[in-house]
């Protein structure tokens, strides 16, 4: 398969989280095709990452890793003269296939890379919290992402809050009998959207979003119940803004923390491009596998799209970035 084939072949195969088993077994069957050993790596039911070398070559100096699931809904593949679109076209099915063959084209040159394909990234990163405990060694791990084939010199890191309001059910017409959850988590996050958040001055401003909102019974009670899930894009450590949030909720609402991925610098080499990945990536749980860079063709901002795509032009030139990048890894050590 050429690198547009394989990429679309991927696209193809309905891998939205937490459904990658056929996606791994295809890529298993596809990599042991073109001479790598490659192997499953359990995670949980049928969901397996899926780890490859070349055999006879020991451990690799920099593993070129990123993730097979991808955000709902499904969406086959297609393409034009310039451009395949599909559900993971950009994010990431078209930075797997750059990556397998950038890993073929570097064997030719006496460079031997390896390959860690993982499940779950778009939710809980459960693939690389998983493979976190199974390190072969690798000094460098070029993650892949998409960063319009330039180097990220930072990825953002995430906060994962979720507010609970309490109150007490009465009839609408007697709101002085009850109490309402809804209000309270109202003003809670009026309160925190006047908060001021953080700023980095070479990596922009500490971002937040309210995802959901729901709660009450009916249009005619007071609402006893109401919860919100919010969502805190980091660019530094996070203890000092839990702190503010808690202080700031007071007794409004129940605050609890959910989940947090790290803010994290990376390293960048002279010559290329660089950018800020204001999203988040598997990166923080993967400290064990090497010295992290983030790079891969694609648009961001067109990623979770209806109109997902990646430029044919673009694909090609990662698998040469990746090679070089790889090459001067390598030689740097």
């Amino acid at each position: 398969m050429d690198l547009f084939a394989l990429t679309r072949r991927l696209i193809d195969i309905e891998s939205t989280t937490p459904n990658e088993g056929a996606g791994g077994e295809f890529l298993c069957d596809e990599l042991r095709r073109r001479g790598f050993e490659a192997r499953k790596m359990h995670v949980e039911d049928d969901r397996h990452n899926v780890l490859a070398t070349w055999p006879g070559h020991g451990q690799p100096t920099v593993v070129f890793s990123t993730h097979m699931d991808t955000v709902p809904p499904f969406i086959s593949s297609s393409e034009d003269g310039t451009r395949i679109y599909g559900r993971g076209s950009c994010d990431a099915k078209g930075i797997i296939a750059a990556q397998i063959a950038a890993g073929e084209k570097l064997r030719a040159a006496g460079v031997f890379v390896g390959l860690l394909f993982l499940v779950g990234e778009e939710t809980n990163s459960i693939g690389a919290r998983v493979a976190n405990q199974q390190p072969i060694g690798a000094r460098f791990m070029i993650n892949g992402e998409p960063t319009d084939n330039r180097l990220a010199l930072a990825t953002k890191g995430s906060l994962h809050v979720v507010l609970t309001g309490r109150g007490k059910m009465a009839h609408s017409a007697y709101p002085e009998l009850g109490e309402s959850a809804i209000d309270k988590l109202v003003e809670a996050l009026h309160r925190l959207h006047t908060m001021k958040l953080p700023e980095s001055e070479d990596v922009g401003p500490c971002t937040k979003n309210v995802g959901t909102i729901e709660g009450g019974r009916a249009r005619n009670v007071i609402p006893d119940f109401a919860r919100a899930e919010i969502f805190y894009r980091l660019v530094g450590p996070a203890d000092e803004l839990r702190r503010q949030i808690v202080e700031t909720v007071g007794e409004l609402a129940e605050v609890e923390f959910t989940r947090e991925a790290k803010f994290m610098r990376l390293r960048t080499l002279d010559g290329l491009p660089t950018m800020v990945a204001a999203f988040t990536t598997d990166i923080p749980s993967l400290g064990n596998w090497g010295e992290p860079l983030l790079l891969g063709p694609g648009s961001i901002h067109v990623a979770h799209t209806e109109g997902e795509f990646v430029e044919k032009a673009q694909l090609a030139e990662a698998v040469e970035l990746y090679c070089a990048v790889a090459k001067r890894l390598v030689e740097d050590r």
